[in-house]
């Protein structure tokens, strides 16, 4: 399968090493600044919606929810984990932006079920400090849903949280499976 991202190839197909990732990235920029025009939008998301989700890069939220830009507010991390900076840019996005619901969305075949909280550890072992941060590994996607929203449910700073919904996502199928928060 090619993408966008594919490494660029010289002659004969070897791995061309002028340019980086990075490079080819800022490029592109350049041409799709050359044909911007500004959409006269604010920051506050059109459909009054925060999306926590995955990082995976086969995630593509916006085809997959038909969204257009503006429509949203969209917070990605490894795992869609209601991690405590999560909940700082949703406390943003309602009390200072007016989001109003929050959509959750993990998927299948997610890195963070094959990792445990010894990933920590061996961080430790290698470089010598402990991260703060957990590493937020799960076993079932359903349940892991299940513990976001009810982080959102019971957050005091969020203002808005009787529209909160957890889904995860088929990378095989692109279908959003709904979780009861039971």
């Amino acid at each position: 399968m090619t993408t966008s991202a594919s490494v660029p190839t010289g002659p004969e197909g070897a791995v061309a090493t002028d340019d980086t990732v990075i490079d080819r990235l800022v490029e592109a920029n350049g041409q799709y600044a050359a044909a911007f025009t500004d959409p006269g939008m604010d920051a506050r998301p059109v459909l009054q919606v925060a999306i926590v989700a995955c990082m995976d890069a086969r995630l593509d939220l916006h085809a997959a929810l038909g969204l257009e830009l503006g429509d949203c507010h969209t917070i990605r991390n490894a795992g869609g984990a209601v991690t405590d900076d999560v909940i700082r840019s949703l406390t943003i996005s309602q009390r200072a932006l007016g989001t109003r619901s929050v959509i959750l969305i993990h998927h299948t075949g997610c890195g963070l079920e094959s990792l445990t909280e010894d990933f920590r550890q061996e961080l430790e072992a290698e470089v010598g400090q402990r991260p703060a941060w957990a590493v937020e590994a799960f076993r079932d996607v359903d349940q892991d849903v299940r513990q976001s929203m009810q982080r959102v449910r019971t957050n005091p700073f969020l203002l808005h949280t009787g529209d909160v919904r957890g889904f995860v996502f088929d990378v095989k199928s692109g279908l959003l499976r709904e979780i009861d928060p039971a």
